[in-house]
């Protein structure tokens, strides 16, 4: 008698365990279907607060669009820690095999800027979602996004032959397959690729 109330014990503290880990993992998930309902235009009270509760922090500084937006996508600050960022910022004589050095005044300004609304320092939920359990010392900080363990599970079902496609060329264009990835928000049910249209795994 006691050998089954401690197996049937056991089997519920099993499958609450597994929900619980089921739940942590379908966050993103579940977030992203009560936020396909929300519209996107770019004012609006209720889009802000859905992207705040889901997405990441746009990139709405003017010098930050102008100096970092006109040779690539400007990536909001909340996808990386402000660890990352200040490795990125204090290396722009070699960024990523190109030189983006900037005037002291601006390098200063946009590192403030990046730093103070890095991963670690908001309150937009996918940007909490990077740093939950963050295995990282400031001095490992990876500056690649792609190099982020979430980011690595977000995309680790994407096959290889969409990521070779020219349009895409790499998964760190974002905005080649998130329509609102500057806008700051990563809803699955926004995507679409370019000669393969909607994409929803």
């Amino acid at each position: 008698m006691k050998i089954a109330i401690f197996t049937a014990a056991a089997l519920a503290l099993m499958g609450t365990l597994f929900i619980g880990v089921q739940t942590a993992l379908s966050d993103d998930d579940e977030d992203d279907r009560h936020e396909s309902h929300a519209r996107h235009p770019q004012d609006g009270r209720w889009e802000r607060l859905k992207r705040r509760s889901t997405g990441v922090a746009p990139a709405a500084t003017p010098l930050y669009q102008e100096e970092c937006g006109g040779c690539h996508m400007a990536y909001p600050p909340g996808l990386l820690p402000a660890a990352s960022w200040r490795k990125i910022m204090q290396g722009l004589e070699e960024h990523f095999g190109d030189n983006a050095e900037l005037s002291d005044g601006a390098q200063q300004q946009l590192t403030e800027f990046v730093v103070a609304n890095a991963a670690d320092r908001s309150h937009y939920r996918r940007s909490r979602a990077i740093m939950r359990g963050w295995p990282y010392t400031d001095a490992m900080a990876p500056i690649r996004i792609t190099e982020l363990p979430y980011f690595r599970h977000e995309h680790d079902g994407i096959p290889r032959w969409v990521v070779k496609r020219a349009e895409i060329a790499s998964l760190s264009h974002c905005n080649a397959c998130h329509r609102f990835a500057e806008q700051g928000s990563f809803n699955e049910h926004e995507i679409f690729i370019k000669g393969i249209g909607r994409w929803d795994d």
